[in-house]
């Protein structure tokens, strides 16, 4: 995300950095793997992250209300769960393709031109990608194991997506809230915990642990947010912040989920603020509130769609 995101910012465009960051997102993916089998799923994911992108970007040139996004969110999660199941993407879930459509969508149109956004998600990616590459020492040796070509539980894990989102995105419109994207992310957060490899009843204790995760992170990465923001930084000096608290949230994305969003959450916070100022301290408020809708419709879905079968299973 350096690259990119010095140029930018030496051009006078940090609003422009919401677009490279969904890019960088690329090289989160494969991190585990080497040699081709890690290029493939980067570009995989990257391709994901553009189509995300695609989606915001078209829903803001076309002004579309919260309720359209809901709509497009809901069906993206169903695709982008079954095929990020389908291509055993880690991490698991849609979460990063829907948090990009929604964030890209509550962006303002005519910051830039529809093609130019997504060229610079597109771009972004392919220099993640090529860092991988290079960065590769070889394929790393790993035993085979015979898999099917879709994981059981898939079209299970798909509609609870559907209903999460649905429901968080949902009350986020009936309570007026402007970043109902936010709610509609975090309720897909949870989910990401559910092995459809091994369906298991015991997948709600994970369900839990992650959405206690997101939250305790989200609260400190708020409390982060607000001492940054009484700082008073200018636009460049937020930007230069967006790009290197990129870092630590991927140093951690394996290791300590709640510590990844308390660093992934101002990140978060900054880049919105940069492409579309607001009250920050108001944005904070409904930050908080919308991880709050979108965890308990994530723990609801979960609770509700499909437990059974898996006690059958």
């Amino acid at each position: 995300m350096a690259l990119p995101g010095v140029v930018l910012l030496v051009f006078g465009r940090p609003e422009l950095l919401v677009y490279i960051v969904f890019g960088s997102f690329a090289g989160i993916y494969g991190r585990a793997e080497s040699g081709w089998r890690r290029a493939r799923h980067q570009i995989q994911a990257g391709t994901l992250l553009c189509v995300g992108v695609a989606l915001g970007v078209m829903l803001s040139s076309l002004h579309a209300r919260t309720s359209m996004l809901v709509a497009v969110e809901v069906t993206f999660a169903m695709a982008g769960s079954v095929v990020a199941d389908a291509l055993r993407l880690r991490p698991t879930g849609p979460f990063f393709f829907l948090f990009a459509t929604g964030a890209t969508a509550t962006v303002p149109a005519g910051l830039i031109a529809p093609p130019g956004a997504i060229g610079l998600c597109l771009s972004t990616a392919l220099l993640s990608i090529l860092i991988g590459l290079i960065g590769s020492s070889g394929e790393t040796p790993t035993p085979r194991v015979k898999r099917r070509r879709l994981p059981p539980d898939v079209g299970m894990h798909a509609l609870r997506y559907a209903l999460a989102v649905a429901a968080a995105g949902g009350t986020g419109v009936l309570l007026g809230f402007d970043h109902a994207n936010w709610a509609m992310a975090a309720a897909a957060v949870p989910l990401s915990a559910i092995d459809v490899e091994r369906p298991s009843d015991r997948a709600l204790q994970g369900v839990l642990a992650r959405a206690a995760h997101r939250t305790a992170g989200t609260v400190a990465g708020l409390i982060l947010t607000g001492v940054l923001m009484t700082l008073s930084l200018p636009a460049v000096g937020v930007g230069a912040l967006v790009i290197a608290l990129l870092f630590p949230t991927e140093l951690f994305m394996a290791r300590h989920y709640a510590l990844t969003v308390g660093f992934f959450t101002p990140l978060v916070m900054l880049m919105t603020e940069l492409a579309d100022p607001a009250d920050p301290f108001t944005l904070i408020l409904y930050r908080g509130l919308d991880t709050v809708i979108g965890v308990a419709a994530g723990v609801t879905a979960a609770a509700l769609v499909g437990r059974r079968h898996a006690r059958r299973r």
